[in-house]
């Protein structure tokens, strides 16, 4: 692995099982091409030796799936946006999505053996009645909590962990769930008693930036009165700051966003970078395709490249 700082019918043939992605096609390429089969993406770049064992291995299994697992291969060095938005650190870098969303990944060069593993998994997601039955339950308890039916959300995620213990989007689902009836304690329990095999999955670490979000937000003062205070002195930062923490906690994330960037471009390194921090750990708590992620992180990139 080197530090830093490659889609979308069935049984296609090989040239659309594996194509080149770029920051443009990204959104067609994979976002809504997951929604039909599952799509593997390689972050590489030419001068990567560990890319250049791993792309043939993915390439392979992928093959051999015959049309169940798409992969998109993206160049580092051409498409930094979405790189950036993905926070590639280290190249290579692999993610799987699915439905939409990024459901698994890793870094670093596998062996074959593991890759092929890698890929079945991820063809089983598309694949059997009970698989389908689950993503279905699963779909619908999101659609419950964001139409604020958070306890029927809680038991129908609870309901499919009784069914498949090591579903990431049920128990992620289950603690954004919980801390959405404002159980903030109880949240973090059910976090830490995640199998150890989903811990670092995705869906994990949106609900764990989630919960230390959530008690950011406890200790915030009123936003009216936060408000007031950055009308009264605009250079205020630690007021500036401390509106964004509460205008998260109220739900008002595209403004907290908003509040955080405003402090970046007045002082970047105030308070050893918490700016940049804060706005990280929201986008880690939020879907990597929510427009106020890839608004931000593009906010973001223009600053501090500019």
């Amino acid at each position: 692995m080197l530090e830093l700082n490659g889609a979308a019918g069935n049984a296609p043939a090989q040239g659309e099982l594996i194509i080149d992605g770029s920051d443009q096609t990204f959104m067609q390429d994979v976002v809504e091409a997951s929604q039909q089969v599952p799509v593997i993406v390689d972050f590489w770049a030419t001068w990567c030796g560990p890319c250049k064992t791993l792309g043939p291995a993915l390439e392979s299994a992928v093959t051999k799936a015959g049309g169940k697992v798409r992969l998109v291969k993206i160049d580092v060095d051409r498409n930094q946006m979405v790189a950036g938005q993905m926070r590639v650190q280290s190249i290579p870098t692999v993610y799987a999505f699915w439905q939409g969303q990024p459901v698994d990944g890793f870094q670093g060069a596998l062996p074959p053996s593991e890759v092929e593993a890698f890929v079945k998994k991820l063809a089983d997601l598309a694949g059997g009645e009970e698989d389908e039955s689950l993503a279905e339950a699963v779909a619908a308890a999101e659609t419950m909590l964001e139409e604020g039916d958070a306890e029927g959300a809680a038991e129908t995620f609870a309901a499919i962990l009784q069914e498949e213990p090591e579903n990431a989007a049920a128990y992620g689902g289950l603690v954004r769930a919980t801390l959405a009836l404002g159980q903030v304690d109880e949240s973090e329990a059910i976090l830490n008693g995640a199998p150890a095999e989903i811990a670092d999955k995705p869906e994990l670490e949106a609900a764990r930036a989630q919960i230390a979000l959530a008690r950011q937000a406890a200790d915030a003062g009123p936003v009216t009165e936060l408000q007031a205070a950055v009308e009264a002195s605009p250079d205020d930062l630690q007021a500036r700051f401390d509106l964004a923490t509460a205008l998260h906690g109220a739900g008002k994330t595209e403004q907290a966003v908003a509040e955080l960037l405003e402090l970046f471009r007045r002082d970047r390194e105030w308070n050893d970078g918490a700016a940049k921090a804060q706005l990280f750990q929201i986008f880690d708590a939020l879907k990597p395709t929510d427009p106020i992620v890839l608004n931000g992180r593009r906010k973001l990139s223009s600053m501090i490249f500019a």
